[in-house]
């Protein structure tokens, strides 16, 4: 018979551990972008947009 066996993981460094200050995302850059815009021509490119692509969606 076999015996299957639970490993265990270790979960002590949950998010907590990472996020000191509460936020899970850095400063802000004061950049605006177009979302939408640039979620849709995500989705028709199926891959990230490089930064010159995405320039292009910029709120000036």
């Amino acid at each position: 018979m076999l015996t299957m066996e639970r490993k265990q993981s270790d979960f002590s460094h949950d998010i907590s551990y990472y996020a000191k200050d509460s936020r899970l995302t850095g400063e802000p850059d004061g950049k605006h972008y177009k979302w939408k815009e640039m979620i849709e021509m995500f989705r028709q490119l199926g891959r990230p947009l490089t930064d010159e692509e995405a320039e292009k969606f910029r709120i000036k």
